[in-house]
Order: structure tokens, then C-alpha cells, then sequence
């Protein structure tokens, strides 16, 4: 887990390679949790803010690790704006990060896998 963070946080606005599915998903997890230790300290100690600090921070290299997952699958970063239909586009993404490595070299980059 920290060293798929660390590749996410030293690739901050890295838009280009690609990024494995342990990466992504490990990435996500680590979000999740900060948010919530986020969300219980700024209710507990009433330091409201906290979270949207937490949001600016993570903003970039979250959309940086999806594009890569998205290239990782073969398919371009722009995809990430089916989003924008809602319910739809969030399972369209998801079905497409949940996806397996695009075998070899595609036009993105050698598989993140050294296979």
C-alpha cells in the first residue's frame, strides 16, 4: 500500500504512462480513509476546513493515477469525463478500472507489469 502511494504522490500531475490496478486501488483506499480520520477529527475537535484542505491535496494526483489507469487499459484519459453522466458514468469508469493490464507495450507506454 505506502509504495503505491508513494508512486502516486511522486507522479503528482504525472498524466502520462501507466498506472496498474493495485496502484489505483490502493490509492482509492488511502483516500477513503483520510477522509474519514479527516471527517472524525474535524467533528470531534470542530476544525472545520480540514477536509476541504484534504480535497485540494489529493485533487491532482487522483486525477493523475485515473488517467494513468485509463491508459493502462488502453484507452485515453479523456474518458474520465463520462463522469459527468451521472450514475452511468461512474459505473463506465469503474468497469473500466476494475479491468485487467492492456497486454505489452500500447501507445501509453510498457505494461506497468514487466510483462
Amino acid at each position: 500500500m505506502s509504495e503505491a502511494i508513494r508512486s502516486v504522490l511522486q507522479q503528482y500531475v504525472g498524466f502520462t504512462g501507466r498506472a496498474r490496478r493495485s496502484e489505483y486501488w490502493w490509492w482509492t483506499l488511502a483516500v477513503v480513509l483520510a477522509t474519514i480520520i479527516v471527517s472524525v477529527v474535524e467533528v470531534t475537535l470542530g476544525l472545520f476546513g480540514l477536509s476541504t484542505i484534504l480535497s485540494l491535496a489529493i485533487f491532482l494526483p487522483g486525477l493523475a493515477v485515473s488517467v494513468r489507469r485509463l491508459h493502462d487499459t488502453g484507452r485515453s484519459g479523456w474518458w474520465l469525463l463520462v463522469v459527468l453522466v451521472p450514475l452511468i458514468g461512474f459505473l463506465i469508469i469503474l468497469f473500466f478500472a476494475i479491468q485487467d493490464s492492456q497486454p505489452g507495450t500500447n501507445d501509453y507506454g510498457p505494461n506497468p507489469k514487466g510483462a
